[in-house]
């Protein structure tokens, strides 16, 4: 009897570490965790934004937008008049690469790409999106 209790016990215990986590369910440690992450790279979005290594003349985003000013995150997608189109914020930061920094343009995925757009956003944290919007 008591083999069979362990067993059963055992089968349980494999059936639930085999069931997949739900996605909201997390620890503060988890939380702690990823803004910390966050947070990280923020900071080095700042680093990439401040320091005029993304481009081949010096030049800086922060000369243009210091602290991200008028970058305007929470309005993406829209239409950008120097691209032609409905575009991403992603999209407009390569053109600023391209053209006043005289550089090349990062894909999307790219981790300094994610870098920019986290510091970017976090200047504008609390603004209420208005996509579409000038």
């Amino acid at each position: 009897m008591r083999l069979t209790l362990a067993a059963a016990f055992l089968f349980a215990l494999s059936i639930e570490a085999l069931a997949p986590a739900r996605a909201d369910e997390f620890t503060k440690a988890d939380i702690d965790r990823w803004q910390a992450e966050y947070q990280k790279v923020v900071a080095d979005g700042r680093t990439l934004w401040t320091d005029g290594s993304l481009g081949t003349n010096g030049v800086a985003c922060a000369q243009c937008h210091p602290n991200a000013a008028n970058t305007h995150p929470e309005t993406y997608p829209k239409f950008q008049k120097q691209l032609g189109k409905v575009a991403q914020l992603w999209e407009m930061v390569n053109w600023c690469l391209r053209n006043p920094l005289q550089g090349q343009p990062l894909g999307a995925e790219d981790p300094k790409m994610s870098a920019i757009l986290s510091y970017v956003t976090y200047e504008r944290r609390g603004v209420k999106l208005a996509p579409g919007t000038h």
